[in-house]
């Protein structure tokens, strides 16, 4: 990756509706070069996909919670198929330290939440859980 491709993610980072052609005058460089460096970011697995990110508005209502798991070695494939299955999981990540993962969880409501939490602590494999309900957002810089 050169500066202009650094300049174009930096460009859609802020704004993945911004279209090829404003990225070239932004950029001063042609239309056909950003339309192949697109490309090339594409298909090298720079760029993975064009996203939107809700604003405060739409995400309102939705309560938010981190989970972290302790879980029994060699169980985490299984854990992670399960997982999957549960809609009201949007991230699962790995971790070092005390905790084997860490979840980001967003449901309507507390009972809905709860739910979860009890679906995800019942899983074979699961050792512990801590969960931290978010209350609010204080910086967001995620893109």
């Amino acid at each position: 990756m050169d500066d202009l491709d650094r300049n174009i993610i930096g460009l859609l980072s802020a704004d993945a509706r911004i279209s090829v052609a404003t990225l070239a005058r932004r950029l001063k460089v042609a239309r056909s070069t950003i339309q192949a460096r697109l490309e090339r970011l594409e298909t090298g697995g720079i760029i993975a996909g064009y996203t939107l990110k809700l604003g405060e508005e739409a995400r309102q209502g939705r309560l938010r919670a981190s989970v972290l798991l302790t879980i029994e070695p060699r169980s985490q494939a299984a854990i992670l198929s399960r997982l999957k299955a549960i809609a009201e999981v949007e991230r699962v990540f790995t971790t070092s330290g005390r905790f084997d993962l860490l979840l980001q969880l967003a449901a309507p409501n507390t009972a809905a939440l709860d739910d979860v939490l009890d679906q995800i602590g019942a899983m074979t494999g699961v050792k512990s859980s801590e969960s931290l309900i978010h209350l609010s957002t204080r910086i967001d810089r995620a893109v």
